[in-house]
């Protein structure tokens, strides 16, 4: 059999014999004295076995070692791994769908917001704060809000998100004060001010470091996220927001 016979005949293309060849799982057969590959019974066997293990879902190497086994042990401690990867997909294909049923629902009743979709968590705290007044920084916070829904892992996020959502009854008061610092120094006597109320909103939880932004962060996930917290805010409501941080700190220490 020529290569495209034998292609055609366990029901794969000559591209893929090609590359199985390549791949050292097919062996390459005798040629004919011009040139062409003869392929033979056994060759279309072991072909049609490659077939079969890569429809199941194993890689080429995974192949590789099953092959290697003529006892089939490796094949069964193959299936196996197999078995377990696919069970987490369909896990994770049945969670994807609660989530977009979900959704469905609130696009179809018009409650989908115009920045989502977004995750549950994100969805209950904004819910929580309700309609919130023409407010620069409220935008500004609802815009870091959806970027962390996305770029904190999930785990954290549920855990952020919640701390959040115990500070969201107190908003209404705090993105006045950061509106007026709006153009201000760092050293504006309302940063103090600004600083003290953002800090009794805050849980102590949320006491931590935010990054600069400086070099000696370059390049980190916390940097990324900090130079997006800090971005086109005046040099007054930056500062107010460390100062927050700062306290809060404080006062979580205090109570250790």
């Amino acid at each position: 059999m020529r290569i495209g016979e034998i292609a055609a005949l366990v029901g794969v293309t000559p591209r893929a014999v090609r590359h199985y060849h390549q791949s050292g799982l097919l062996p390459e057969p005798a040629r004919r004295a011009n040139g062409y590959r003869e392929y033979g019974i056994r060759d279309a066997v072991l072909l049609a076995r490659i077939r079969r293990l890569t429809e199941l879902g194993l890689g080429l190497d995974e192949v590789r070692g099953v092959l290697a086994d003529d006892q089939g042990r490796g094949l069964a401690e193959v299936l196996e791994e197999l078995a377990e990867d696919l069970a987490r997909q369909e896990e994770e294909i049945r969670a994807r769908r609660e989530r977009l049923s979900a959704l469905l629902d609130e696009a179809r009743a018009g409650r989908l917001p115009a920045d989502g979709p977004l995750s549950p968590e994100l969805t209950a705290l904004l819910a929580g704060l309700g309609e919130l007044p023409e407010s620069p920084m409220a935008a500004k916070d609802r815009q870091i809000l959806a970027l962390m829904d996305v770029v904190v892992p999930e785990e954290e996020r549920a855990r952020l998100m919640g701390l959040m959502a115990g500070a969201a009854e107190h908003a209404r008061e705090v993105y006045p004060l950061l509106d007026a610092l709006s153009g201000a120094d760092a050293d504006d006597p309302r940063v103090a001010e600004a600083a003290r109320v953002l800090a009794a909103c805050l849980p102590d939880e949320l006491g931590v470091d935010v990054p600069s932004g400086g070099p000696d962060g370059a390049g980190s996930s916390d940097t990324s996220l900090a130079d997006a917290l800090f971005a086109d805010l005046a040099p007054a409501q930056s500062a107010a927001i460390h100062q927050a941080m700062r306290l809060v700190r404080e006062r979580r220490e205090r109570t250790r």
